[in-house]
């Protein structure tokens, strides 16, 4: 889900095939590994909220030493290869929505982004989790800004390039988008997040990818800006691109239950954690040249790849981690902007070589 000649939906689909063969394992040979609810110390204002960690895995599993299990690994190499990181502040976002979006799905996608920077919500908050991205720094030492601004917005509600998009007739939307919009070239600070509706296809998406991240071709926008594209998988394919909000067939039997998102969008709070995912690649590899592992910059393995299917402690194998499930069932991990509560994968953290989320409890 990073640059366009990654097939990263490989963790992913790895992930989840790993999650039916564990966790069927697990239950024919030790029942006691089932769901884990533990109560939390918290104030009374949110005194009926519970941490859940579907069918944690035994420590025996992990494959490192570390005493990590989210994700760490001594062979993993992450590595920054002298390119450009987002570090002006703020980080300029030019939303493009292409196709049918309502009112409420935008506003949940609109709240998700200006949580980023909102240091008042309640930890664990979105802004702790970008903490982690902003420890990416370039050559300078300038790291990732941890201001983030939605500057502008574009509704293609007519589809001018048509309901079914590849890779490259992306730049044509950005380019129609930017010229439309009257959009800064914002070399600097700028990206563009174009964010496609239900009812658009787009190449590969559903099999390959639920989002990507690159940057535009002066030959078909104009200049060059870091852009990332994620689609509403809702009616095309939620066990796919909105795990654990739904989940395929065959892991009806194992692995952990369907988790009831937290803004009540299957399609929309799982699109939610892919452009969180896609957000911390482009600023920490806005131009495929700085933070990634691997020696091929045609199919890096950024910090999100790194830590897919991940969103708490104890996460791994397919299991998702430790999370908070609210008086009406709902499932997060992060609090947001005015109340909003997200359920967003962790990322690769450089300092602890493992991945890391704002609701660790190791």
């Amino acid at each position: 889900m990073s640059s366009p000649a990654t097939i990263s939906s490989f963790f992913y689909f790895i992930a989840l095939s790993s999650s039916f063969f564990l966790s069927s394992s697990l239950e024919n040979n030790n029942n006691k590994h089932t769901t884990t609810v533990n109560s939390l110390n918290i104030p009374s204002a949110a005194a009926e909220i519970e941490l859940v960690n579907p069918k944690l895995p035994p420590r025996s599993l992990s494959l490192t030493s570390s005493k990590k299990f989210e994700g760490s690994s001594n062979l993993i190499h992450l590595r920054y290869h002298m390119g450009p990181v987002l570090s002006s502040s703020p980080i300029n976002i030019y939303v493009i929505w292409y196709g049918r979006w309502s009112r409420p799905h935008k506003s949940l996608i609109r709240d998700f982004l200006n949580s980023i920077s909102d240091a008042k919500a309640p930890s664990p908050s979105v802004a702790e989790w970008w903490r982690t991205a902003s420890l990416y720094a370039d050559q300078t030492g300038a790291n990732v800004s941890r201001s983030v601004l939605i500057a502008g917005e574009y509704s293609d509600s007519k589809y001018s390039h048509g309901q079914h998009l590849t890779r490259l007739t992306i730049q044509d939307v950005i380019a129609s988008a930017a010229r439309s919009a009257s959009f800064p070239v914002d070399h600097k600070n700028g990206m563009y997040l174009v964010l496609t509706s239900h009812d658009v296809t787009m190449q590969d998406f559903c099999r390959a990818v639920c989002g990507f991240h690159y940057f535009t071709f002066p030959s078909m926008v104009g200049y060059t800006m870091p852009y990332a594209w994620v689609g509403q998988s809702g009616k095309q394919c939620p066990e796919v691109c909105a795990y654990p909000f739904a989940l395929p067939g065959y892991m009806g039997h194992g692995g952990p239950g369907e988790l009831r998102p937290p803004n009540g969008e299957t399609g929309v709070d799982g699109m939610v954690s892919v452009i969180g995912h896609e957000l911390a690649e482009v600023v920490s590899n806005p131009l495929i040249n700085a933070w990634y592992a691997g020696e091929d910059p045609t199919a890096p393995t950024e910090i999100g790849d790194l830590c897919e299917g991940l969103y708490g402690s104890g996460g791994g194998g397919g299991y998702i981690g430790q999370v908070m499930r609210d008086r009406e069932g709902k499932t997060y991990n992060m609090n947001g902007k005015g109340g909003r509560k997200f359920l967003v994968q962790w990322i690769w953290n450089p300092n602890l070589k493992a991945c890391s989320g704002p609701n660790s409890v190791d």
